[in-house]
């Protein structure tokens, strides 16, 4: 691959530009990831749906026994039911937040394994200075490395095992 060379302070520098937005659509790691959290997505989402149809015949039946019950009953049964709806809301919020984390851990496997492969191309090509085209105005087609690094990350790392988020 041949890097345009630019000169400063009578050295030869070597540029590459690396479309990361490109790398993340297609990489075979990052497609693993969205379909193992989509799957994880799927099973969490059945169960909030379980949880939340219980509530509304919960709240049915409160509707229901309002007129059967004094009003201090009524108070406490309502209470119970507001508590069942935050612990609802809380376990949801938990299970967004254990998704986001194993995504997360998932993401930062392949990151790190970008960066040893960007740099190890980088030190063979003598590359001094590598950008995001997504931070750049103007870049030739012939700065661009990208290809080569989305080639080496999926021979090196084809799929990234999610773990299981916690409940």
């Amino acid at each position: 691959m041949a890097s345009p060379v630019a000169q400063v302070a009578g050295k030869n520098i070597k540029i590459g530009v690396i479309d990361i937005n490109m790398i993340i659509r297609d990489a075979l790691a990052f497609n693993s990831i969205r379909e193992q959290i989509a799957k994880y997505r799927k099973v969490f989402q059945a169960e909030i749906q379980k949880e939340e149809e219980a509530l509304r015949d919960a709240n049915q039946e409160l509707t229901r026994q309002r007129t059967l019950l004094s009003a201090e009953a009524f108070t406490e049964k309502r209470k119970d039911f507001e508590k069942r709806v935050a612990d609802v809301q809380r376990l949801v919020q938990q299970r967004k937040q254990n998704l986001d984390r194993v995504q997360g851990a998932a993401m930062e496997k392949i990151q790190k394994s970008l960066q040893d492969i960007v740099t190890a191309f980088a030190l063979e090509q003598d590359i001094s200075l590598i950008v995001r085209k997504d931070q750049t105005l103007l870049a030739s087609n012939t700065l661009l490395i990208t290809k080569v690094v989305l080639d080496r990350l999926n021979s090196v790392m084809p799929t990234v095992k999610v773990a299981l988020p916690a409940k």
